[in-house]
């Protein structure tokens, strides 16, 4: 299948996906601190710059997209048709540097969580616990926490997040004066 879109349009696209406040770190972050967790953001001191710092349980947590970081079995982590080989090389590159990242960390003594885009979709009590659990389980009843349904977290994230809609209309042109 062709893109339906031009070169440039598709390059004016992808330059609006963002790496950090994305609405699912704003989920994750709204739902941590809705269960009395405290963190800081993107610590560059930490390699791969973790998305969530814990300092307090020297814990680093990363909200991956599932289709850039390649989520086992995930059904958003598909390839592209198109350029295959570029985007082979760019997924392995991710995945590699993922990895390298996530073993530094550990070794400086830091505990690694990874949080999947698809994971912040579907279901944010089951992610609450395991975040509590990954974190040492301060609580024994995790459903105490006052999380809202999934519906209430997205919107409350759009609206936090400068959150873009992708139309098809031509992106505008700059020109140099």
């Amino acid at each position: 299948m062709t893109d339906r879109l031009t070169p440039e349009h598709r390059s004016w696209n992808m330059g609006r996906i963002r790496g950090k406040n994305t609405k699912p770190e704003i989920i994750v972050r709204s739902i941590l601190h809705r269960m009395g967790y405290r963190f800081r953001i993107d610590r560059r001191d930490l390699p791969g710059r973790p998305d969530l710092v814990l300092p307090k349980y020297h814990a680093a947590l990363f909200v991956h997209g599932c289709f850039w970081h390649r989520h086992t079995g995930c059904s958003n982590a598909s390839t592209p048709k198109t350029r295959q080989s570029f985007w082979k090389k760019k997924f392995e590159e991710n995945v590699s540097r993922d990895n390298k990242n996530t073993q530094l960390l550990k070794d400086a003594g830091w505990k690694v969580i990874v949080v999947w885009e698809c994971e912040v979709k579907k279901d944010p009590h089951a992610l609450s616990r395991r975040l509590d659990e990954a974190l040492g389980k301060r609580w024994s009843d995790t459903d105490s926490y006052s999380i809202p349904n999934r519906n209430e977290l997205f919107k409350a994230a759009e609206k936090r997040s400068d959150y873009v809609t992708f139309s098809r209309a031509k992106p505008k042109t700059i020109k140099n004066e």
